[in-house]
């Protein structure tokens, strides 16, 4: 949260509200941001049907006055440019936009994400997903007016979903209002799991199966096909000698000069994970057999040492 705040006092315009909400967390969430000055609001206790996130995101609005809402999460790190390219861009495009941030590792299990990071980008920026009714939102950084959230109720809506970026906007869509999401290169960044590779897990694993139900079928056929080709090309230090080798070596060249070349945009995760990056596919196939394991066999997904239902309601 530090720098988040540090880079909204520092921003190219001037912020008419900047609201903080407090719900209960153990990261002194209220201490460090009234030692910025900043307005922080102390959420009710989370009632029955809501998640975390969603409680916390519709008491923070309803604090609010503004025309334009941002929601931002804690771990994002903005340009001095970024509130004033966010509306900008808002307001040329209509509707409701989000960014995808530029995802910044620093310990070496962090950058084990770079495989699912590049496919979360692909995700929410196909040119498949243009007229996808379910078309989500990335929740980290979301910008909206406030006449459009209102219509769809807000995150009240969809107050008890996990994926609530993702049913956020299709709710968006479903209402008429157009979805369009950027990446962050240069604007928006964040860390996401300094906390450690278990945190990592569980953070990617709740989604990673049940997000993949709202894209569009030829944005999922892609992403199968690029994976099936990520996991094949390494074989080719088992077939030296074999008149398949030779292929398979270019193709695993090919798709780590491919990740070198996207994360100078998405992220940044070194030379070691894109050259040998079976050790991010082999960390994808992890945590997609453990959200698999949680989602069909389990029913439940643990987020924040809370276990949240797959159709919503918290135990």
């Amino acid at each position: 949260m530090p720098e988040l705040l540090e880079s909204l006092l520092k921003q190219s315009i001037k912020i008419d509200e900047l609201i903080v909400v407090d719900d209960h967390s153990e990261d002194r969430t209220k201490t460090i941001a009234e030692s910025y000055g900043v307005n922080v609001f102390t959420a009710p206790e989370l009632p029955d049907g809501w998640t975390g996130k969603t409680w916390a995101v519709w008491n923070g609005y309803l604090q609010s006055h503004g025309e334009t809402l941002v929601f931002l999460d804690a771990d994002i790190r903005l340009a001095e440019t970024a509130i004033q390219s966010l509306l900008l861009a808002q307001k040329n495009q209509g509707g409701v936009l989000s960014v995808v941030p530029c995802h910044i590792t620093e310990k070496f299990y962090e950058k084990f994400a770079m495989v699912l990071n590049l496919l979360g980008v692909f995700a929410f920026t196909s040119p498949f997903e243009a007229r996808n009714k379910e078309k989500g939102l990335y929740g980290a950084c979301i910008v909206a007016k406030r006449a459009d959230y209102d219509k769809i109720g807000g995150h009240q809506r969809i107050r008890s979903e996990m994926l609530d970026d993702l049913n956020l906007g299709a709710s968006f869509q479903n209402a008429g209002i157009k979805v369009t999401n950027y990446i962050g290169h240069g604007l928006v960044s964040f860390r996401m799991y300094p906390g450690g590779f278990k945190s990592e897990l569980e953070g990617f694993a709740k989604g990673a199966v049940l997000s993949t139900a709202s894209l569009n079928k030829y944005t999922l056929f892609t992403i199968i096909l690029w994976i099936l080709g990520l996991i094949v090309s390494p074989s080719w230090f088992f077939l030296i000698g074999h008149p398949v080798f030779f292929p398979l070596f270019i193709g695993y060249i090919l798709y780590a000069v491919e990740m070198i070349y996207i994360n100078r945009f998405v992220g940044r995760f070194g030379l070691i994970h894109p050259v040998f990056h079976f050790l991010s596919v082999i960390f994808f196939l992890i945590v997609v057999a453990y959200s698999l394991y949680q989602a069909v066999f389990r029913k439940k997904v643990i987020w924040k040492g809370r276990y949240i239902r797959v159709r919503g309601d918290k135990s």
